[in-house]
């Protein structure tokens, strides 16, 4: 049997792993050992697994997830990002749907903070379907706005996907964040502008509140933002303006969060552990999963399956407009059984040669991609965010009706996926300006 074909025995047998739900990051590393043994024998095998993953989880880079994770966790343990909906909901209130618009700032306001998807929607859904429900909002509205405003974590910096992308595909993190904040703000401005549109043409959906709201109120809601905004100044900042590297900026992020946490006495001993021990747990998932992929890589080379099917998918055409949509598709499908970061990891040791050799940009690929994980988050029938919210809500709205409420939203993201395929440069510009 050639080398070839163990090869494409094996990526057969990871798929029907993963289908049969063994955790992503020991299919990977099970797989990838076992076809490393086939093709080159045992000491190939144990070689290689004594040395990939030391020289993965050695990256320097790697060492900004658990620092960017800490800052999102301690954040969110401290109460620092509170305030950031009840601002909102006090300067957009007078907009139709006010709420619902106040709950996708907040999120993108939280997202700049956290980095995780599911941290963004659970944070968020806590803090404002209370309030949509108390002035008498449709809870699929209500339920869906907070499950699709979660998808902003992962795609305004930090985001911990494109960190993971920028260390496989070798390409500047800074570039991506930038190309992130882009895409990121486009994608809030398109909920929002679908939120207006639908209260306008059915009141109905989200009753006008009414509430007497001064200026001292708004501008005391302000004053509640503060902090955020200066941990959010001063990371990104600094980050923007070449005072520090991504790597280094996690680090300045955690310390920052932590002087405004200890001096605003917002954070106890207790809540300090609990977030250290969130960090401590995220961070080993994902370096199993990372260790597996680096594995995958170096066995798709042994085996010459990588660059065969490379080959194979690029000799079926030459349009790269057909090629990107098709690596959509697949990242779609998915994305509805999958979380993004194990679909990612499982997935790029293959397609980012693909990309590269159809001549793609693997940094606005990059932003691309995080963009389709993402639509994953929401897509029936595991959209991951829609169970979060789910736990948030109880029983107050159904999991088919959350499922109802992200649809229009579901349209929204299809479309600026388009329109970012069409017009690269929405994504490409502003990563120009770091230059």
């Amino acid at each position: 049997m050639s080398n070839l074909e163990i090869g494409l025995i094996c990526i057969g047998l990871l798929v029907l792993l993963v289908a049969n739900r063994v955790p992503i990051g020991f299919a990977l590393i099970g797989v990838s050992f076992m076809g490393i043994w086939w093709v080159g024998g045992e000491r190939a095998a144990w070689g290689t697994l004594s040395l990939v993953p030391q020289t993965f989880a050695a990256t320097w880079t790697l060492s900004s997830i658990p620092m960017f994770l800490m800052m999102g966790y301690v954040s969110y343990r401290a109460g620092l990002t509170r305030g950031l909906f009840r601002f909102a909901r006090l300067w957009l209130s007078a907009l139709p749907g006010g709420l619902a618009v106040a709950s996708v700032f907040g999120a993108a306001g939280f997202a700049a903070v956290a980095g995780s998807s599911i941290a963004c929607s659970a944070a968020m859904g806590r803090i404002a379907f209370p309030e949509m429900v108390k002035y008498r909002y449709d809870p699929r509205l209500a339920a869906g706005t907070l499950a699709v405003a979660g998808t902003l974590g992962a795609l305004i910096p930090p985001s911990i996907l494109m960190i993971l992308y920028g260390i496989i595909a070798q390409v500047p993190i800074a570039s991506l964040f930038m190309g992130g904040i882009s895409v990121g703000l486009i994608t809030a401005a398109g909920y929002i502008a679908l939120i207006i549109v639908r209260v306008k043409l059915n009141p109905e959906l989200a009753p006008r509140v009414e509430e007497k709201i001064t200026w001292a109120m708004r501008f005391d809601a302000l004053r509640e933002t503060l902090p955020v905004l200066v941990l959010i100044s001063g990371v990104f900042g600094g980050l923007l303006a070449g005072f520090f590297t991504p790597t280094e900026a996690g680090a300045v992020g955690s310390v920052i969060a932590l002087i405004i946490a200890f001096v605003s006495r917002s954070l106890s001993l207790r809540d300090l552990k609990e977030a250290a021990i969130e960090t401590l747990t995220t961070t080993s998932s994902l370096f199993i999963i990372g260790c597996g992929a680096a594995l995958l890589i170096r066995f798709l080379a042994l085996s010459g399956s990588g660059v065969f099917i490379t080959d194979l998918v690029i000799g079926f055409g030459t349009d790269p407009v057909m090629l990107i949509l098709g690596i959509a598709v697949i990242y779609l499908v998915l994305g509805m059984f999958l979380e993004p970061i194990g679909t990612m990891l499982l997935t790029l040791p293959i397609v980012l040669p693909i990309i590269d050799e159809a001549g793609f940009n693997l940094i606005w690929f990059g932003v691309f991609l995080t963009k389709l994980l993402e639509v994953g988050m929401i897509s029936p029938p595991m959209g991951m965010n829609v169970f979060v919210i789910k736990g948030v809500v109880g029983d107050k709205v159904s999991l088919g009706g959350i499922f109802q409420g992200i649809l229009w939203f579901l349209l929204v993201d299809l479309v600026i996926g388009a329109v970012l395929v069409m017009f690269p440069e929405l994504v490409l510009v502003p990563v120009s300006w770091l230059n």
